[in-house]
């Protein structure tokens, strides 16, 4: 089992329910897209503009997207929207948000971000609010900021807590599920739906599109998950439970032979076990117990490599893939359950964020790579040793 090589935790002030990374070459993108010709010319001449010296700087640097708040009730904990720098050759996080957006009495509890740039989507009590980026004038650090979008996403005000939100891998499609177990699926960014289904489950609790945005997986707190073709907008396959498995979560991902599996995170009186699913058969193929103690966040890294849980306790547990076996056990990440899980998009570090207002970030090693490097260089020594002996016999050197 391998150990994490750098680690930081800081405080917020709210209690946090959702975390993200944010695609900071697409933002930069599109922020630079948005610019008046005159300074777009600027940059290209080397005047002073930012864009070089920003996507510069990105690439030692993460933005972590948070959500969370205290509720419509009056404990005098703030709803907000929050953005906190990483910098990953240090391995820490800012000590205070970079940039800070209330929410008002609305509390953010689940959150996507848009995979290409185009913003941050949040669910609220009573309605999903849109939230846009933008670049703070005389921002000579290159810091990010958010701001609400005036875009009104008409078919998402005035609904039921959404209990899960998601984007396809390419953005061109978001998925929405609600605590009365209504389920809908938008083009984006028009909003035009093409999936609206009733009684998906009693309440969804979540949702992942497969890597090539052909299929939909829900699940809710009762029966099997559900697999949506989204191009007949029908379901196509049921997963059953077995032994009395409660399914939490839902992720597809690669596999070491490179083809599509679905991944399920479920809870038993044993504690968790992460089920792997055939996504062309959608049979079951194998179930991995993890832990003794039930998770509460779960999530697979862009890579494919690594999956990680988050317990009731608030530990971090990472998962090689291929093995199914403990990678790297992150103990008391937070003092309160861990609430969300967010890996870096270059897989290198894992964010976790927890009710008692703290976020933490993890860099994990690769311990099978590591240990592969460590093997070729042990051979590469050995062949050399034969190599210098056979020509010290033969008189080429003495």
């Amino acid at each position: 089992m391998a150990k994490s090589n750098l680690r930081d935790t800081q405080k917020y002030g709210v209690p946090l329910y959702g975390a993200a990374w944010a695609p900071l070459d697409r933002v930069r993108s599109r922020l630079k897209s948005r610019e008046p010709p005159a300074e777009k010319e600027r940059e290209a001449d080397g005047g002073g503009g930012r864009g070089g010296d920003a996507a510069a700087a990105d690439g030692d640097r993460g933005c972590l997207v948070l959500a969370g708040g205290g509720g419509e009730g009056k404990s005098g904990i703030p709803n907000a929207v929050l953005l906190a720098e990483y910098d990953f050759p240090s391995g820490s996080l800012s000590e205070q948000p970079v940039a800070k957006l209330g929410t008002g009495s609305e509390l953010p509890y689940r959150m996507a971000v848009h995979p290409q740039g185009d913003g941050v989507l949040c669910a609220m009590p009573n309605c999903c609010r849109w939230f846009e980026w933008e670049d703070p004038e005389n921002s000579e650090d290159h810091k990010l900021g958010l701001k609400m979008s005036e875009k009104v996403l008409g078919q998402l005000e005035n609904v039921i807590q959404q209990l899960a939100l998601v984007f396809s891998h390419d953005g061109s499609l978001l998925a929405a599920g609600g605590e009365d177990g209504k389920l809908m699926v938008f083009k984006w960014p028009s909003m035009d739906i093409f999936l609206n289904e009733d009684q998906a489950h009693k309440t969804v609790k979540d949702l992942a599109f497969s890597l090539d945005g052909k299929f939909l997986v829900s699940l809710g707190d009762s029966g099997p998950c559900r697999v949506w073709d989204l191009a007949s907008s029908v379901a196509v396959a049921s997963l059953p439970k077995e032994d009395g498995e409660d399914f939490r979560f839902c992720r597809f991902s690669q596999s070491s032979e490179g083809t599509q599996v679905l991944y399920v995170a479920a809870v038993t009186g044993r504690g968790a076990s992460i089920l792997t699913w055939n996504t062309s058969s959608w049979k079951r193929i194998s179930s991995k117990h993890v832990v003794r103690v039930p998770v509460i966040a779960f999530n697979v890294s862009a890579d494919g490599k690594l999956l990680a849980v988050g317990t009731t306790e608030g530990d971090i547990i990472i998962i090689n893939s291929t093995s199914m076996k403990t990678q790297t056990v992150v103990r008391k990440a937070h003092l309160g359950f861990v609430t969300a899980l967010a890996f870096s998009h270059d897989s290198r570090a894992i964010a976790s964020v927890s009710m008692d207002s703290s976020a933490t970030v993890t860099q994990v090693q690769d311990t099978n790579n590591g240990g592969g490097s460590r093997l070729w260089l042990i051979i590469c020594i050995v062949l050399l040793a034969i190599a210098a002996e056979f020509m010290r016999r033969r008189g080429l050197f003495s």
